[in-house]
């Protein structure tokens, strides 16, 4: 039995997709010590808004009930809209959207990441209110900048994994 034939090489000055995409292991790797000040900063962040969101909505929060419901919250949904978002239409954006070999900008953003961002929030309009709908566009934006400064949407999956923990963990203790 022969092996299966090798991909042929992208096209010049393209990526594969998957590099595009961001499936690619994180540089710097997320193992290193100290950590990225940009990564750290982004978990830290979470913990005010938490708290923030415990005294402001906490008894109109919806909790997750059961593992399964869980399971979505923390694994699923941040690995699924990661992939898509972060990775195939940012990356595809960050591909197209480019000026001289660089990635275009809106002030400290790229265009890429505008975008994407202003679609995680109509995505999230679909089944919650506008303001928490709107909630989304800093994390998202952080996410964005993540998936670029480590050109991965691995760093991306596990922020939005502890945000999402997080804010399942507050709607349960204010449940109790």
């Amino acid at each position: 039995m022969t092996p299966p034939p090798s991909p042929p090489p992208a096209p010049e000055g393209h990526a594969p997709f998957w590099r595009e995409a961001g499936l690619s292991w994180p540089r710097p790797s997320l193992r290193a010590w100290p950590p990225d000040a940009h990564l750290a900063l982004a978990l830290l962040a979470a913990v005010p808004v938490w708290l923030a969101l415990a005294v402001w909505a906490g008894p109109q929060m919806r909790m997750p009930v059961g593992l399964w419901a869980w399971l979505s919250l923390v694994a699923v949904q941040p690995l699924l809209e990661e992939l898509v978002f972060r990775g195939v239409l940012q990356g595809q954006a960050l591909a197209l959207l480019r000026q001289d070999g660089r990635p275009r900008r809106l002030g400290p953003v790229t265009l890429a990441n505008g975008l994407v961002t202003v679609a995680f929030v109509l995505l999230h309009l679909r089944a919650q209110p506008l303001a928490w709908a709107l909630a989304v566009l800093a994390p998202s934006l952080v996410l964005g900048h993540l998936r670029e400064r480590f050109a991965s949407v691995w760093p991306c999956v596990l922020v939005h994994a502890v945000y999402n923990a997080g804010f399942g963990l507050v709607a349960w203790l204010a449940q109790r």
